[in-house]
């Protein structure tokens, strides 16, 4: 199989966490599930892996931060979609320093557009680039 690109395991690792979110599964169990379905036979990509397990294993963390600062916005009353999204970019921002903010925000963006509501493009931007100004990350 060709390699994947980063854009494209954004965009199942979203999907995966989303999925994990509502069956109550780990995002580990989902994406071997959710590859095994898509793609039985070849390895799972090492980013989607890595973005699905670092999700689920500094949920907490992400949670807090993405708490903290979003505006009259509880995380439970968020749209599941952008809750992943957010939790995908800030997770992305903490521990893929290698990787432009400026890039990681446009991704969430896009899928946002795509599988979010009206709004979401701008609530994700907004908050990401809130949360990036307080990482202290350069745009």
């Amino acid at each position: 199989m060709p390699p994947v690109s980063r854009s494209q395991c954004r965009e199942w690792a979203l999907q995966v966490l989303y999925q994990a979110e509502f069956s109550g599964r780990s995002g580990e169990d989902e994406v071997r599930r959710f590859w095994g379905y898509f793609r039985p036979g070849s390895a799972v990509p090492a980013y989607l892996e890595d973005l699905v397990t670092g999700c689920h294993a500094h949920r907490q963390e992400l949670d807090t931060l993405i708490a903290r600062y979003s505006e009259h916005w509880r995380l439970e009353r968020m749209a599941a979609v952008d809750r992943n999204l957010l939790r995908l970019g800030v997770y992305e921002l903490l521990h893929h320093p290698d990787i432009p903010p400026k890039v990681v925000i446009n991704e969430a963006v896009e899928l946002a557009k795509r599988f979010g509501t009206e709004e979401s493009g701008a609530f994700i931007n907004g908050l990401l680039d809130r949360i990036r100004e307080a990482l202290g990350r350069e745009a």
